[in-house]
C-alpha cells in the first residue's frame, strides 16, 4: 500500500495501461457541472490534482476556461495529455506530489475531485483535507466525486463511506453538497457521491 505514495508506481502503471477505473472519458456528473457554469467562471484559477489522463482538464480547455493547473507526479500522463493538447499552457502541466504543492505559491478559486481521493493511501486522508483547504482562496470550493462503495481491496482505488467523509471534511469544510450522483456513469451507477464542500 505504502506503494501508491510513489511516482513511480504511478508511472509503471500508466506505461502498462492499467489504471483500471480510467473510464477513458469525462465524467457525466463533472460534464454537467462544467455545462452550467457561467461564462465568468472561466477565467478562475482551477486544480485538478491528481489528474491521470485527465479527460475534464481536457474538457475545461476545450470549453474555453484559461486558468486551470493539471497536477500529478507521474511523468508519463502529463506528456501524454500535453501530446494531445499542445496549446495547453506549459505553466500549467505541474509533474509535482500534491501534497508538496506550497499554499504560498498557488491558491484556487476551485478544486476538481476525480479518482485522486481513491488512489492515495488511506492513512493520508486527513493530510489531504488539510492540503485542500490550505490551497483554496477563502470560501473556495472543492468539488467533483467520491467512491461510495468498500471496495475490501489493498490497493487503489481505495473505497469509502458518507459518515467517514462527513467526519473528515467537516473539519475544514462546510459540506453543502453530499448526496448519491444521479447521472454516472453507467459503470459507477448507485457507487458516487457528488460533493461540493466550502473551506471554511
Amino acid at each position: 500500500m505504502e506503494n501508491v505514495n510513489q511516482a513511480e508506481f504511478w508511472q509503471q502503471r500508466y506505461e502498462a495501461g492499467s489504471i483500471q477505473w480510467d473510464m477513458g472519458q469525462v465524467s457525466p456528473p463533472l460534464k454537467a457541472y462544467i455545462d452550467q457554469l457561467p461564462e465568468s467562471a472561466k477565467d478562475q484559477a482551477i486544480l485538478v490534482p491528481g489528474a491521470g489522463n485527465a479527460y475534464e482538464v481536457g474538457y475545461l480547455h476545450e470549453q474555453g476556461f484559461t486558468n486551470v493547473t493539471l497536477v500529478d507526479f507521474a511523468p508519463a500522463p502529463i506528456k501524454d495529455f500535453s501530446e494531445r493538447y499542445p496549446d495547453f499552457p506549459d505553466e500549467h502541466l505541474i509533474c509535482a506530489d500534491f501534497f508538496n504543492l506550497s499554499p504560498e505559491q498557488y491558491q484556487f478559486d476551485w478544486i476538481l475531485e476525480q479518482t485522486f481521493f481513491c488512489a492515495i493511501n488511506p492513512s493520508r486522508r486527513n493530510e489531504y483535507v488539510k492540503q485542500m483547504a490550505t490551497l483554496l482562496k477563502p470560501q473556495g470550493k472543492l468539488m467533483g466525486l467520491l467512491f461510495n462503495v468498500d471496495f475490501g481491496r489493498q490497493e487503489p482505488p481505495f473505497g469509502g463511506t458518507r459518515d467517514e467523509y462527513q467526519q473528515r471534511f467537516e473539519t475544514h469544510f462546510d459540506i453543502e453538497i453530499m448526496e448519491t450522483s444521479y447521472n454516472s456513469h453507467p459503470a459507477r451507477q448507485g457507487s458516487e457521491l457528488f460533493i461540493k464542500l466550502l473551506a471554511k
